[in-house]
């Protein structure tokens, strides 16, 4: 670097001795003139090693990042969609996905004393009438209203309402 910026200075030295400013080099050295003519000389070769130093990083920074990128083959799905009978897509994945299943047949609200109070035969009030129908909640969103019904000595529910898409979409917000 000190080489290129000798080299600059000396450029710059035979440049103002063609011009006429200087006309002895043994005065250039010593005179007010040259040595404002080196301290310009000298900024231009530093401004032209940092330059040079911007553009190598810049390079080194370029030369990483492509290391860093890599080229991804997509697969294309339009034919797996065309495979399936009536353009239809196979969504038999999903049968296999658990869902938390719950009839409700009321709600009550207590403090913890009554809820301590509580033991075998104690009677809790819930918030529905005998009659309403049960809401059947799907994962904790309601989908269906019904009745209780007992088979062979067990609970169930028949159901007599199914919410509509609508609805459930109106649930979600």
């Amino acid at each position: 670097m000190s080489e290129d910026q000798d080299k600059l200075a000396q450029e710059w030295a035979d440049a103002l001795l063609e011009s006429g400013d200087v006309t002895d080099p043994a005065d250039a050295g010593s005179g007010e003139v040259a040595s404002d003519d080196e301290a310009l000389a000298d900024e231009w070769a530093a401004a032209l090693a940092e330059s040079e130093q911007a553009e190598v990083k810049h390079e080194k920074e370029q030369a990483f990042l492509s290391t860093q990128t890599h080229d991804y083959e997509l697969k294309d799905m339009g034919e797996d969609a065309k495979a399936s009978p009536g353009g239809k897509r196979d969504l038999d994945f999903i049968l296999d996905i658990p869902l938390d299943v719950s009839a409700e047949l009321g709600r009550a609200k207590l403090l913890i004393n009554e809820l301590l109070q509580l033991g075998q035969g104690s009677v809790v009030e819930l918030n529905k009438l005998a009659g309403e129908p049960l809401e059947i909640y799907v994962n904790g969103k309601l989908v269906a209203r019904g009745e209780a019904v007992v088979i062979n000595e067990k609970f169930g529910v028949r159901l007599t309402d199914i919410i509509s898409p609508i609805e459930r979409v109106k649930q979600l917000g």
